[in-house]
């Protein structure tokens, strides 16, 4: 490895120590085969502890760039594809929640203007009988999420494209924490809740229409709309049960021990 200025004071060094090993990695620099500096090695050119230099190792290991030989040392990897990762020190925010919505648009639109182009009646059966357990799920009390879920999957179903269904699917675990989020302030406000509503069912009637436009149009503005209304929730949603419901955000992701960050679990009376 080339000589790199040492990681600046702060938190989640092993972080910083790893990004830097990594882009070492994918630039080239450290190529597969080559045997990794040791702990030793490490700590001086770096100037951290052992314990953070472990924890880099621990999460080049994570991203498949690195495996170790016992009583040998660590290597580089063949370069393959690389798993997506997500940054878990922010996940838990109104930040992270607009920025999953903000995914969703550019997913959702596309999704949608292929579903108007390859629907058929069944798919246009089971689209609108989502909006249906939507709207009843609501009047029994509900947050309604796993039906807003499943009204965006019959969409993606119609499209017939199993990579983005594959896409979606991977990321359920964070879109649907991003939609119990906005859910949840939209049940705070009788407009926000009809707006929601109407955008579902504009939606629903491009994509019957067979108009591959107004479809796009009307996903994409459904998360904007969904964006806009995250800004204008009162405060007290994010210092309260905001916090809370954004948590399933950062199911699964990696986060190194003594570096989460902390989470409220207070919630509204």
């Amino acid at each position: 490895m080339q000589a790199i200025k040492p990681i600046a004071p702060g938190a989640y060094l092993s972080e910083q120590v790893a990004d830097a090993m990594a882009a070492d990695i994918r630039a080239g620099r450290l190529a597969t085969g080559d045997k990794l500096p040791t702990q030793a090695a490490l700590v001086k050119q770096f100037l951290v502890s052992r314990t953070v230099v472990r924890e880099a190792m621990s999460r080049l290991k994570s991203l498949g760039l690195v495996d170790s030989l016992q009583g040998s040392g660590v290597y580089v990897k063949e370069m393959g594809f690389s798993p997506l990762n997500f940054d878990a020190r922010s996940a838990v925010s109104k930040q992270a929640v607009v920025q999953m919505v903000e995914l969703r648009r550019a997913l959702e639109a596309e999704v949608a203007e292929l579903a108007a182009q390859r629907r058929n009646p069944s798919d246009i059966k089971r689209i609108r009988k989502a909006i249906v357990l939507i709207d009843q799920a609501v009047l029994a009390g509900s947050d309604g999420v796993d039906e807003d879920v499943q009204f965006h999957r019959a969409i993606a179903e119609a499209a017939r494209n199993p990579f983005l269904i594959g896409t979606l699917d991977y990321l359920s675990q964070f879109l649907r924490g991003a939609t119990r989020v906005t859910r949840a302030n939209e049940a705070r406000r009788e407009d926000f809740a009809r707006q929601a509503r109407d955008e579902h069912e504009m939606i629903a009637r491009a994509i019957e229409a067979g108009d591959a436009a107004a479809a796009r149009q009307a996903a994409a503005q459904h998360m904007n709309n969904a964006i806009c209304r995250i800004e204008q929730a009162d405060p007290t949603f994010w210092e309260q049960a905001g916090v809370q419901l954004a948590s399933p955000l950062v199911s699964g992701l990696p986060i190194p021990a003594q570096q989460n960050p902390p989470v409220s679990t207070t919630t509204k009376a």
